[in-house]
């Protein structure tokens, strides 16, 4: 979609709902236009939105019928929040969302790997790493970045030397869609990616390089770490650079990470996205609630 069409003119109750999403909620330009493009599709298939009944809305799940259940959910949820825009406005005293189709359940999150489960994984890589192969120093500075900064496995198999500053612990990341942020490193995983750097030698512009040029595959990265869980004792299927960036998530939540700050460090477009990292289990949210509402200390 070109930036002229991401900026086509909606009914006007749809140009405030997006105006409230700017002002009020800090929705960045992408956001925007994501919710614009997914409100104005549902208006072209049934006509206004402000006006449609529930019959209307009904007639959208054999619009959505091929949709991917993410791509449903992503619609139905823009539907659901412009629809309690007009009830909390007063332009509507019904909300027909209830029709909207409800998609088929996700596929399951990522299995999470536990604090010792990561610390088998570390004390296997910090071994192999000690004795001095270029394998091994590799693979621990390679599992310090994906728990340690939570990268996606492309944003670290193609990172560039050029991403590594000399004085200052970030790393300057491409994410999706070319966007650039920067990601802190930790005293561990500079170490480690130190080490590395000085093992690799000179030549090509990528840190982890491929023998034949260019840069290791996702593939490999996956390789490499089942064969790892496989000597740490853990099951090489239940280990991927995924699992860690998930792992990298819940447990910077468990200790009390801000979400919108967790949104920076992945690289989310939208909070929506960062909010599937959030399931962090009961007994814990009890007990922060308990020890951190000032109600708890009155």
């Amino acid at each position: 979609m070109s930036a002229a069409e991401g900026k086509a003119k909606a009914e006007p109750a749809v140009e405030d709902f997006l105006a409230m999403l700017a002002a009020q909620r800090g929705a960045a330009a992408n956001t925007l236009a994501a919710y614009r493009r997914d409100l104005m599709g549902a208006a072209e298939a049934i006509g206004p939105l402000a006006a449609a009944t529930r019959e209307d809305i009904a007639r959208l799940a054999g619009v959505f019928a091929d949709l991917a259940p993410s791509s449903l959910a992503r619609k139905s949820s823009a539907l659901r929040q412009f629809y309690g825009f007009l009830v909390d406005e007063g332009v509507r005293d019904d909300d027909p969302s209830a029709a909207l189709p409800r998609p088929r359940a996700r596929r399951p999150l990522p299995r999470l790997l536990d604090h010792d489960q990561v610390g088998a994984l570390f004390r296997q890589a910090e071994a192999d790493a000690a004795e001095g192969t270029p394998e091994g120093v590799r693979m621990l500075a390679l599992l310090e970045l994906l728990y340690g900064s939570g990268l996606r496995a492309t944003e670290l198999m193609s990172l560039p030397l050029a991403a590594v500053p000399r004085d200052a612990p970030f790393l300057t990341i491409t994410g999706k869609g070319g966007v650039q942020r920067m990601v802190p490193v930790s005293g561990r995983a500079v170490k480690a990616l130190a080490d590395w750097l000085v093992m690799r030698g000179k030549g090509g512009r990528f840190v982890f390089p491929s023998p034949r040029g260019g840069y290791l595959s996702r593939v490999r990265l996956f390789q490499l770490l089942r064969d790892l869980a496989l000597r740490a004792g853990l099951d090489p299927e239940k280990v991927s650079p995924h699992v860690l960036r998930h792992a990298f998530a819940t447990h910077l939540l468990e200790g009390g990470a801000d979400l919108r700050v967790l949104q920076t460090l992945l690289g989310h477009a939208d909070i929506a996205t960062t909010q599937i990292y959030t399931h962090v289990d009961s007994a814990r949210l009890v007990a922060l609630v308990n020890e951190r509402h000032p109600l708890a200390r009155s």
